[in-house]
């Protein structure tokens, strides 16, 4: 009975410092039995707690990637160390890996499931400094020292997923602990809690209560000999308790253990969890995960993660001054290259004494073929094939020559070649001439007749043979896809504004003379109408319009522009005056505003007239028109939005500016891609396009596969650092037989502004592929790309900050709002026509998706978060306001006298307000440069408002231009465009009353307001006259600052009269 009082004592929620006094009057031996068991006795109680909450939270730790070395011998001994609500766990050490594997559950007791969001999740990796090393030459007391910090991940309780079936692996970038820490790489975890059929059963309570007050005051019965050993063995070595056989569905729990013994630790693992990076069977279809609102998505799934490949440019073999491409933005990937050029003297194997030859090029399991030529012994092929190094199955290439049949190919000769015998090339090598190789029969002789000429070396994709090669990895695909596998340089036309003055007509003969005619003139070029407006003024065979079009050309201006004159019979019937087809390839250029272009007149001709009929001598007489034609190459063609432009130079060439510098850009490969194809059982065939200036280029194609790997490098000049290069990954429908229509769907797009980017330093980065669909945002990816800005001019790039960003003519006849977007829609269609034509096509949907042709379409995602960006702007004057207010305030007494003292040193000595504002946005600046951004801008989902944004809201967002929806739902958005258009109104209407109260102030509308005004404006005139300025201004900033003691809660004076004054709002119906 007594032990049961104490034990009711001990569990008591006494404070520490009681407990810590009670002990403190105790012998020292009783006391430091007593404190080990009520610390003992504390942890059991906190767990006992736990358990009752039936809730814990699991985080596996998978792996981590490119981490810092260490150990001063290049690698480190990481482990990971997870601490949460003061519980702290830790995974084993790695011995010497930069790259280690752990896949290892560290379970979490909970001890109030509600405060889950508030809490915080810290994962560190550690090197550890304790593992032996192997030289004895080095400090041993690394052995005690402390474990050095190799990152961290501060993760918020709101991101744990709520079971371990919706969790995903995450992939977070390690953080700096301090300023001058040098960390990299990042770290794999899945975090989720676990369901209730996992936690213990309730009784785990009160056995842990009972086994505490049994460790602090024992059963005074002898206990067996047995037990009695296992205890003592317990308090010599710290051995972790025997646990209870867990279910199969409980996660393994790895508990602190010390390093030094890790023969100890249990060898049985978990199934392990593998990030899915590769996609051996056809992968389900992709969906959105939708978070619940408690469980918003973690904060670095869209951010950068900065990767350190062996890439030349960056190990420093690359001079400074070097500017041209050397392919040192890619690593390197063998290809073997095998080149059939011809074949000569063939043995007839028909019974015409001829043959249908084809060569058959096998590696392995691998099998490429040329196409067959038929009735023909000395065929020319030119066909050249490549295999990945990386894939070798064989090391011997069998070239084989057959006979195309209907039954059954013939087998003509053969070739057989070594592949440790094939000598290597690198550019700038020349090309490796072909030689002639006797064919041989199926055991090895050499046949009389019948050679090949074949080129056959090992090489990388720097080769100038990479790009036209069928490659091995297309061999599954027909000949006619072939096209659309490889990868292709593309350059947009040359536009340029086609300016039309329509003036007048004259002597117009109308059909039917008893009505007064209704001329209208109409424009076509290619598939661009304009049309004059109809007027009264023009209803004669003499009308006068004086009216200005403008229209997107192309060169090599194929299209003519046919103008036509019309007489409006009805709203749906006209009747042609007469036409004329003028050719723009004759049209005067203009460059500068003040150059003047005559106008012209010009006969037209009846529409059904031919061009042999214009030829006579006596053409029949249809009127005359007066044009005004010309092309504007002063300006620069928009086929992009303005505010991320590739390209701002003219379309004239002797305007443009020489470039600055180059942008080199590799594209190394993608990981963890969604499989867009399964449905059909295949996984994804991706593709790269990017775009700068005029110049696209798109990759080649890898067929099914999530990781594709291209290492390909291009190269751009640049004009302008102020312009952006945009990147794009789509996956290809068009490799096996799709039909036309089928688009190219699109997995993600990148954008990179060049002026964001240090010159001369090489950027890679695994960047998130996003893709906003009507379900949601959704992420199909990583691109991972090394991107480098070199300048060649720094003058003429410095100069460039202080110029202009578009052409002159865009400032001295600039024009409209809406007439810039309609030429910009135009001229999109205009380059995805163009390229639409090219081999392979770079089709519609890519081009449009590229630039952005919805981009001017009403989003309320969009409205949202440009409104968002304005608040954010403006926040920068709230804390001014609040600061000013805090000053007014006296809240800090020291900051309000100081900001006194040096608001009278101003005032006195007034010459030092610019010195001393200039200055002190020198060491803003000089401080901020510390927290600099390090990697590229990407695409920001919170600023877009992706994340929050409703569902219906984005199906209003994609919906086409002219809806397809029912009427319901455009009449409930409607609605909602009206409640958000009533928004706007007021706010506005607001700012327009602020603004003519302001103007009401002279305006004598309230006479005896503008009376006030004027009579205290004379008072403070005479004033000033009499009084130093300084006088003025210190008393003005001392009732400004005045203390609260000094100043009333109401509004003041001049506010007051400000809100009196009159405005138009009651002038509104």
């Amino acid at each position: 009975m007594h032990s049961h009082q104490n034990w009711v004592f001990f569990n008591q929620p006494w404070p520490d410092t009681v407990v810590s006094l009670s002990l403190f009057f105790l012998p020292p031996f009783i006391a430091k039995q007593l404190g080990s068991k009520l610390v003992f006795c504390r942890h059991h109680r906190q767990e006992a707690a736990a358990e009752a909450g039936k809730m814990k939270l699991a985080v596996e730790v998978l792996d981590a990637s490119d981490l810092m070395p260490k150990d001063g011998l290049g690698s480190a001994n990481p482990f990971v160390e997870v601490e949460l609500d003061g519980q702290r766990q830790r995974t084993q050490t790695k011995i010497k890996d930069l790259n280690p594997y752990w896949n290892e559950t560290l379970v979490f007791n909970l001890s109030e499931p509600s405060i889950l969001p508030n809490l915080t999740i810290d994962v560190s990796v550690l090197h550890d400094r304790r593992v032996p090393l192997p030289l004895p030459s080095l400090d041993s007391s690394a052995q005690s020292a402390q474990p050095r910090s190799l990152g961290r991940v501060r993760i918020s309780g709101v991101s744990v997923s709520p079971s371990p079936s919706e969790a995903q692996i995450l992939r977070f970038p390690l953080d700096k602990r301090g300023f001058f820490s040098h960390i990299r790489g990042d770290i794999a975890l899945r975090l989720y809690v676990l369901p209730d059929s996992s936690s213990p059963s309730p009784a785990a309570a009160a056995a842990a209560e009972a086994e505490a007050a049994s460790m602090l005051f024992p059963d005074p019965t002898p206990p067996p000999p047995q037990q009695k050993k296992e205890k003592k063995s317990s308090r010599t070595t710290p051995q972790p308790q025997p646990q209870p056989p867990m279910p199969k569905d409980e996660p393994r729990v790895f508990f602190s253990v010390p390093t030094a013994a890790p023969a100890n630790r249990p060898t049985q693992q978990a199934p392990p969890v593998i990030e899915s990076r590769a996609a051996a069977a056809p992968a389900p279809a992709a969906a959105v995960m939708q978070i619940p609102p408690g469980f918003p998505r973690p904060p670095n799934e869209y951010g950068l993660i900065e990767t350190r490949p062996p890439l030349a440019g960056r190990v420093g073999y690359r001079g400074r001054d070097k500017i041209s491409s050397t392919y040192d933005l890619v690593l390197p990937m063998k290809f073997l290259y095998v080149s059939v050029v011809k074949a000569r003297d063939l043995p007839p194997k028909d019974i015409t004494g001829s043959l249908d030859p084809y060569v058959e090029v096998k590696l392995g399991n691998y099998k490429c073929t040329t196409k067959h030529l038929e009735k023909n012994q000395n065929p020319v092929f030119n066909q050249m094939f490549a295999f990945s190094g990386e894939r070798l199955q064989a090391n011997l290439l069998e070239i084989i020559v057959k006979d195309k049949d209907f039954i059954k190919d013939d087998f003509v000769g053969r070739v057989v070649i070594d592949r440790t015998d094939v000598p290597y090339r690198a550019p700038p090598d020349s090309t490796l001439a072909p030689q002639w190789y006797r064919l041989e029969d199926k055991k090895g002789v050499k046949l009389n007749k019948g050679e090949i000429m074949l080129a056959i070396w090992m090489g990388t994709q720097a080769d100038e043979a990479f790009p036209d090669a069928l490659h091995s990895d297309a061999h599954s695909i027909g000949a006619q896809a072939l096209i659309h596998t490889r990868s292709k340089v593309y350059f947009s036309p040359k536009l340029c504004y086609l300016r039309v003055n329509v003036i007048q007509a004259q002597d117009l003969i109308p059909s039917d003379r008893t009505r007064l005619p209704d001329p209208v003139v109409r424009l076509q070029l290619g598939h661009q109408l304009r049309t004059t407006r109809p007027s009264p003024t023009t209803r004669n065979i003499n009308p006068v319009w004086n009216e200005e079009f403008m229209l997107v050309a192309s060169e090599p201006f194929d299209e003519p522009l046919i103008i036509t004159v019309d007489d409006r019979i009805d709203a749906n019937r006209m009747e042609p005056f007469g036409r004329f087809i003028f050719p723009v390839q004759t049209a005067p250029e203009r460059t500068d505003h003040n150059k003047a272009i005559e106008p012209r007149w010009f006969n037209l001709a009846k529409p059904g007239s031919s061009a042999e009929d214009s030829e006579k001598k006596e053409p029949k007489f249809s009127g005359k028109i007066h044009l005004r034609i010309f092309l504007d190459t002063g300006y620069h063609v928009l086929d992009e939005s303005a505010h991320y432009s590739s390209d701002l130079r003219p379309a004239a060439k002797h305007l443009r500016k020489p470039s600055i510098g180059i942008l080199e850009l590799g594209i190394l490969d993608a990981r963890n891609l969604m499989p867009m194809k399964a449905k059909e059982g295949r996984t994804t065939d991706a593709y790269c396009v990017a775009k700068y200036g005029p110049k696209w280029v798109r990759t080649r194609t890898l067929i099914d596969t999530l990781n594709p790997q291209w290492h390909e490098q291009y190269t751009w000049e640049v004009f302008d650092p102020c312009t952006v290069i945009t990147i794009a990954v789509f996956d290809n429908c068009h490799l096996f037989g799709a039909k036309e229509e089928i688009k190219d769907q699109r997995i993600g797009k990148i954008r990179i502004r060049l002026s964001t980017l240090e010159t001369d330093r090489v950027y890679s980065h695994y960047y998130p592929l996003l893709d906003l669909q009507t379900s949601g945002l959704k992420k199909n990816g990583e691109l991972h790309l090394a991107v480098r800005f070199c300048c060649t001019a720094w003058v003429n790039m410095v100069a460039l900050y202080g110029k202009p960003l578009l052409p002159k003519m865009h400032y001295v006849q600039p024009i409209s709002v809406v007439q810039l977007d309609i030429l910009r829609h135009q001229a999109m269609q205009i380059v995805a026509a163009r390229l639409g034509r090219a081999e392979p096509p770079l089709r519609q949907e890519v081009v449009e998706h590229m630039l952005d042709v919805g981009s001017h379409l009403w989003s309320l995602r969009r409205s949202k978060a440009n409104f968002h960006r304005i608040r954010f702007l403006l926040s920068g004057f709230g804390a001014v306001f609040l600061w000013f207010e805090s000053i007014r305030s006296w809240r800090n007494p020291v900051t309000t006298i100081l900001v006194h003292i040096l608001f009278l040193i101003l005032v006195c000595y007034p010459e030092l307000i610019l010195p001393t504002i200039f200055l002190y946005l020198f060491m803003i600046g000089i401080w901020n440069y510390r927290f600099r951004p390090r990697t590229p801008p990407h695409m920001d989902t919170k600023l877009s408002y992706a994340e929050l944004a409703h569902p219906d809201e984005l199906d209003e967002e994609f919906d086409s231009y002219r809806t397809s929806k029912p009427v319901d739902i455009v009449r409930m958005r409607y609605d909602r465009l009206r409640s958000v258009a009533g928004r706007v109104q007021t706010v506005v209407g607001d700012l327009a009353t602020q603004g003519e109260r302001a103007q009401a102030i002279l305006s004598w509308r309230d006479p005896r307001a503008t009376a006030i005004f004027i009579i205290l404006s004379l008072v403070m005139a005479i004033f000033l006259y009499v009084t130093p300025f300084q006088v003025g201004a210190v008393l003005f900033g001392i009732y400004l600052l005045r203390h609260p003691r000094f100043r009333s809660k109401m509004p003041s004076v001049p506010y007051n009269f400000f809100r009196r004054l009159p405005s138009k709002s009651d002038m509104l119906l």
